[in-house]
C-alpha cells in the first residue's frame, strides 16, 4: 500500500513539474506555459516573441533585478521609438510624432510578459 502510494506521487509531481501548473496564468491563450518556457530558456536572445494575439506581439524575458526595462527599451530603440517615460508598468515611447505604449506584467518570480501593440515594428 505505502508502495503503492510512493509511485502515485511520484507521477504526480513528475506531471505537475511538466504541466507547469503552478506557474502563473498566462495572459494569452494561444499558447502554453510550457512553450512560453521552452522559447526563453532554449533561446540565447534576452527577449524572446511568443505570439502576436489580439492586436498585440508578446513577448517573454527575464527579470534580472529589474534589467528587462533596458532590454525590451533596447529593443524599441533598435525599430526607431524612443523611450520617453514610465506610468506604472506602462512605457511610453514616441516616433515621428506617434505615441506607443508598452506594457508589462510580471509573470513569476524570473519572468516578465511584455505587450507591444502589433505594427511597431514598420
Amino acid at each position: 500500500m505505502i508502495k503503492r502510494l510512493t509511485i502515485i506521487e511520484v507521477i504526480l509531481v513528475i506531471v505537475a513539474y511538466n504541466t507547469r501548473f503552478y506557474y502563473a496564468t498566462l495572459p494569452i491563450e494561444s499558447v502554453n506555459k510550457k512553450e512560453v518556457l521552452q522559447s526563453i530558456n532554449e533561446s540565447p536572445e534576452p527577449i524572446v516573441k511568443i505570439v502576436n494575439e489580439d492586436g498585440y506581439d508578446w513577448f517573454i524575458t527575464r527579470s534580472n533585478q529589474g534589467e528587462y526595462r533596458e532590454t525590451f527599451k533596447e529593443m524599441m530603440g533598435e525599430n526607431g521609438w524612443e523611450f520617453e517615460y514610465q506610468d506604472g508598468s506602462g512605457y511610453f515611447f514616441e516616433k515621428e510624432g506617434e505615441t506607443l505604449i508598452v506594457t508589462t506584467q510580471m509573470w513569476t518570480g524570473e519572468y516578465v510578459i511584455v505587450q507591444v501593440p502589433e505594427n511597431w515594428e514598420g
